[in-house]
């Protein structure tokens, strides 16, 4: 994981796999129930928060370690338990993901016709450089419809966009500019060859038919269902460019999806909180 966004790979099968999974559910439980608080956590509560989710305590506590490794949290010893800070590396990943999920499709965008246009190309030697600029564009919103170069229809992430190029020693060697796309330029076809909004659209499909009747029956159940939600949710800031209704078809699941994010973790947050609270006790009266 980068400081800046979440490190979104591809799918990976076996071992690898499942340790990226419980990576990232560790992730989403920092940043709902650690983060939000005192930016600590006792071992325990990890380990039975990762547990609720069916992850075994070796690989919990395989996942913390790692995370530990990582610089995001950092372990403080008490007598013989330990309990995990948040690293100020940790605090900034995590404030600037929860921005993200949290903001993402709250409120409707206005378009003034403009784009912003990417020209960086990286060569195929430096395979690192081009994976950070292609995690740091499309956490941007940015699509790639021709290699090398990168479209938004919003002017306004200029300054981020030369910032994500500055950071990785690319300024001098890219260039971005702002206009109207010429006459004669078919938008719907440059919006088909920047993203796979076809695939986002099942997306959403699957995100509203996974949770729109999920219902909880227990504390433990609302944590589990709460995380669950944040894990499928936090994965759309990637996919989905937030393009104006201007160039999106009237029937398109976005707005209403995130009506049912906000809706259901709503409903299940008190009582997710409580578990949070109960596996904190449990863990603190430990000896």
């Amino acid at each position: 994981m980068s400081t800046k966004v979440d490190d979104v790979s591809a799918p990976v099968d076996g071992e690898r796999s499942r340790a990226a999974s419980a990576r990232s559910m560790l992730l989403t439980i920092l940043g709902e129930f650690v983060h939000t608080r005192d930016g600590s956590a006792w071992t325990g509560t990890l380990v039975a928060a990762l547990g609720a989710l069916g992850v075994e305590e070796k690989s919990a506590r395989q996942t913390i370690a790692r995370t530990a490794s990582q610089g995001i949290i950092e372990s403080e010893r008490h007598g013989r338990r330990v309990r995990w800070q948040l690293t100020d590396t940790g605090r900034a990943l995590l404030a600037e993901g929860t921005e993200r999920i949290y903001s993402f499709l709250r409120s409707r965008r206005t378009w003034d016709g403009q784009w912003l246009v990417v020209a960086a190309a990286v060569p195929e030697s430096q395979r690192s450089t081009r994976h950070k600029l292609r995690t740091r564009l499309t956490w941007l919103g940015l699509g790639c419809p021709t290699p090398g170069m990168w479209i938004i229809p919003d002017a306004d992430k200029e300054d981020e966009v030369q910032g994500a190029l500055s950071d990785l020693d690319l300024a001098d060697r890219a260039f971005a500019w702002v206009g109207r796309r010429a006459a004669g330029t078919d938008p719907a076809s440059l919006i088909d060859a920047a993203w796979d909004l076809a695939e986002v659209r099942t997306r959403y499909q699957e995100f509203a038919a996974d949770f729109t009747d999920r219902s909880v029956d227990d504390d433990t159940a609302a944590f589990a269902a709460q995380v669950e939600l944040i894990q499928a949710w936090r994965s759309f800031p990637f996919i989905d460019p937030d393009l104006p209704a201007e160039l999106l078809p009237p029937d398109w699941p976005g707005p209403a999806a995130a009506t049912l994010f906000h809706t259901r973790r709503d409903r299940w947050h008190r009582r997710a909180q409580r578990e949070w609270d109960r596996m904190e006790q449990a863990a603190g009266e430990r000896t």
